[in-house]
């Protein structure tokens, strides 16, 4: 069970999961060479046995059986309570950026719809770990859901003023606030503050997906121009409503 323990130096809370320590590394050594190799990834198709129960999927296809086109299965190492991983696709290598925009749209709807599962539960937050050097420990592309009780107060950014505009459409806007956090930080905020993200419509969906891959694309492509050493250098944020 997760511990919630405040650090009076710097006013935060801090999360205390000693179960985190048993995460596999995604890969394994076969030789004293340290020569490495792949190991089986849990979140591949056909490795269905190898996750907890699945909670959740688009697609087709029995529970826990091939068909799925994305899946939604509990942490087996939660850092809280209430801790999911959202598997964006049956690909073990493109994430959201390579994606066809159809199923950026499918991981979205499962975002929000595992959001609206647990909203009554406490503070829904989804994430992703880009990458080993991220915090990732295995590489098929994933997000996760975690659940913090509602007593913990969560140290949120206040919505930055609309600068620096990126990209627009009908519901979203992309841009980069004066007073970034990271190098390369960009916010994308609906144009119409209103509820939560979990009330967002499957025709919003379509739109938040393009310019989520729009801006991630142009974050790798300032990477691959030798501007950022490493894509976890920089933030992503889809603002709530």
């Amino acid at each position: 069970m997760a511990k919630y323990v405040p650090d009076i130096g710097s006013r935060r809370w801090v999360i205390i999961s000693p179960g985190r320590l048993l995460r596999p590394n995604g890969v394994k050594k076969l030789s004293s060479a340290d020569v490495m190799a792949p190991a089986v990834c849990p979140f591949c198709v056909g490795n269905e046995s190898l996750t907890p129960p699945e909670a959740y999927r688009i697609g087709a296809g029995e529970k826990d059986k091939p068909g799925w086109l994305v899946r939604v299965v509990p942490n087996k190492y939660p850092i809280t309570d209430t801790h999911e991983v959202i598997i964006h696709s049956t690909d073990d290598t493109r994430d959201i950026e390579d994606l066809p925009i159809e199923q950026v749209t499918r991981i979205l709807t499962a975002y929000r719809d595992r959001y609206r599962a647990h909203d009554d539960d406490g503070q829904v937050l989804i994430f992703c770990n880009h990458g080993f050097a991220a915090g990732a420990s295995l590489k098929h592309p994933h997000a996760q859901l975690v659940v913090v009780p509602r007593q913990i107060n969560l140290d949120a950014v206040s919505r930055e003023p609309v600068a620096n505009v990126i990209e627009e459409n009908n519901f979203f806007i992309t841009y980069c606030p004066d007073f970034s956090q990271w190098p390369f930080e960009v916010w994308i905020a609906p144009k119409v503050e209103d509820g939560k993200f979990g009330s967002v419509a499957d025709s919003q969906l379509v739109d938040l997906a393009s310019v989520l891959q729009d801006a991630l694309r142009r974050v790798r492509e300032a990477q691959n121009k030798g501007y950022l050493h490493s894509v976890h250098e920089t933030g992503v944020f889809v603002y709530n409503y």
